[in-house]
């Protein structure tokens, strides 16, 4: 029978005998720390676990929580190996040693981690505490370590509480969580607890340059920054996307690409939104949202960014400077500039604006109207900003009156010495003289602001310089409400060093008010402070004011309500107009 011969130059023959290829392995996964001293950004935690392995403070249990990614499961493996080094216990592995080397490559069977997530039942873990009874193999210690410890069963906790309190001495516990609060408290106290924190920023960048330069790959300083900022004070998540975007680029991360895949941050459509929704300009609002959605991209990932971008913003308007911020530095220059033109109170209420809607973006099913909903609705604040500065409530809107242009105190009011401050003054202060003022000269002038008597005022605001206005501004800021009807008393005079209230026959709330202990002792320590130790106040009855008359004009002399300046203004402001009412009837009041 004749022999077949196989021809070595076939392709079966060629792929068996070319060499297996090396297998990828995920840059997180290489550069996962194998001793403490790799251990980024804890180094609170990192100083405690050394000193008590080079003490011998070896506790029964240790309780690792923090956010994905910042160590928590790499900290515990390396607290297994240091426990377990030949030349231990030790502050760091020697992982040369057997010991060290089968716990960094899983195979030690006196290192067991277990997912509490699919081993969460009690009759598991009540076969684990049985198994954990006996020694080690061949181990110092035998170390369980339960990743996300808080996903178990109440049950389990209650199988698991009784092994951890009074462990064998040569068991060691290590759980890890990302939801502490889930854990009970019987677990927590019997455990040492170390709190991961958020990897800083700049640490991060650090951490991902150095990375990058091991692995050959070519980033500028701009993307490291967009990369760590991603990366959101997660480590494995920072490490995660420079993997991505160096197998997008070929091993080089450009600036446009990082920002361009990196979906959830975005400076310069942030710094577009920013300009917009502060200029009231919706349109470009709308144009930038119908992008984001025909981009396909997360518009709560958007809105989450723009948050951040937001607070950018508030720093750069309080002094911080613009190289703190984790921004590449043109956008940071670009921010910078656009903050300068703009009020650190604008920043605030648009920021304030946004995270009150932050709830409605993340519940609703329709994210992108969402998102658009809430920037237009920022974009109505510069209308109500400037109503504001219209109306004078916006501090910065009006200059503080000169003290010096105040006019001259009349021949018929009271002197000076006095201080006094009756309810007619106040009557005849708000009414207009017509023989003193024209007609064209009363339209001319703004409406008077109101302002309740009751409403505190501005913490930055300066009380008068009358003594009786300081000693109502102290009142007032104790008790508004005593201060109110302190206000409108029918006369307040001061004789020397004692107040005079002089109240209404017919109300005597003030002085029921007054014998009360703690109206009286606010009133007596306002005085202490405005008049100086000994001051006292009287409460005095008088007599009932008469009306102050309004002095009659003709009909056609009254200004019309549709020809003020600031009716004009605020119709201006809002686009919008004036249409006639009918007349109020009798049954509509």
């Amino acid at each position: 029978m004749p022999q077949i011969r196989r021809n070595p130059s076939s392709t079966a023959d060629a792929l068996v005998a070319s060499p297996r290829p090396m297998t990828y392995q995920a840059l997180a996964r290489k550069w996962r720390p194998q001793d403490f001293s790799s251990l980024i950004g804890q180094e609170p935690v990192v100083t405690a676990l050394r000193n008590a392995l080079t003490d011998g403070r070896i506790a029964q249990a240790y309780l690792f929580a923090g956010i994905r990614g910042v160590g928590k499961t790499t900290a515990a493996r390396v607290l297994a190996k240091a426990l377990n080094c030949e030349r231990g216990p030790a502050a760091d592995p020697c992982n040369e040693c057997r010991a060290c080397s089968e716990i960094t490559s899983g195979a030690d069977l006196d290192v067991l981690e277990v997912d509490a997530a699919t081993y969460s039942k009690v009759e598991q873990i009540r076969e684990l505490t049985e198994t954990l009874r006996y020694g080690p193999a061949h181990n110092r210690y035998k170390v369980v370590v339960l990743d996300e410890v808080h996903r178990l069963s109440r049950q389990a906790f209650d199988a698991l509480l009784k092994i951890v309190e009074e462990p064998p001495d040569h068991l060691v516990f290590i759980f890890a969580t990302t939801e502490i609060e889930a854990v009970p408290a019987t677990i927590l106290s019997r455990c040492q607890e170390f709190h991961f924190r958020r990897v800083p920023g700049p640490v991060l960048a650090a951490h991902l340059e150095t990375l990058a330069a091991a692995e050959s790959i070519t980033i500028s300083p701009s993307a490291v920054k967009l990369v760590a900022r991603a990366g959101d004070g997660s480590v494995r998540d920072a490490v995660a996307l420079l993997d991505q975007l160096a197998t997008y680029g070929a091993g080089t991360v450009s600036d446009e690409e990082a920002a361009r895949l990196l979906a959830g941050f975005d400076p310069a459509l942030f710094h577009q939104l920013l300009r917009a929704t502060l200029e009231g300009d919706a349109a470009t609002l709308q144009r930038a949202v119908g992008e984001i959605e025909a981009e396909g991209r997360d518009p709560r990932q958007i809105y989450s960014g723009l948050l951040a971008y937001g607070r950018d913003a508030l720093h750069l308007a309080t002094g911080s400077p613009a190289d703190g911020l984790e921004l590449p530095t043109e956008e940071a220059q670009r921010l910078a500039e656009l903050v300068a033109g703009s009020s650190y109170e604008d920043l605030l209420r648009w920021t304030h604006h946004l995270l009150q809607s932050e709830s409605l973006l993340r519940r609703s099913e329709a994210p992108g109207l969402a998102l658009e909903i809430a920037l237009l609705r920022a974009a109505e604040l510069p209308k109500v900003q400037a109503v504001e500065g219209l109306f004078g409530r916006t501090p910065s809107s009006t200059p503080p009156p000169d003290p010096s242009s105040r006019p001259s105190a009349d021949p018929g009011e009271p002197s000076p010495s006095r201080h006094v401050l009756t309810a007619s003054d106040r009557g005849a202060r708000d009414a207009p003289d017509p023989g003193t003022a024209s007609a064209s000269e009363v339209a001319a002038e703004p409406p008077p602001v109101v302002s309740l008597p009751t409403e505190a005022p501005a913490p930055d605001s300066a009380p008068d310089s009358d003594p009786v206005q300081q000693l109502l501004h102290r009142v007032r800021r104790d008790r508004q409400v005593l201060a109110a009807h302190l206000g409108q008393a029918q006369e307040l005079r001061l004789d020397g060093q004692r107040l005079i209230v002089v109240q209404d026959p017919e109300d005597g709330w003030l002085g029921q008010a007054l014998d009360r202990t703690g109206n009286r002792d606010t009133l007596e320590l306002a005085l202490r402070e405005v008049l100086g130790e000994g001051a006292t106040f009287e409460v005095h009855e008088g007599e009932v004011a008469p009306r102050a008359e309004t002095p009659e004009r003709e009909e056609e002399e009254l200004p019309s309500e549709v020809d003020s300046p600031t009716v004009q203004a605020v119709l201006q402001i809002f686009d919008g107009a004036i249409e006639a009412t009918p007349p109020e009837s009798a049954g509509d009041r």
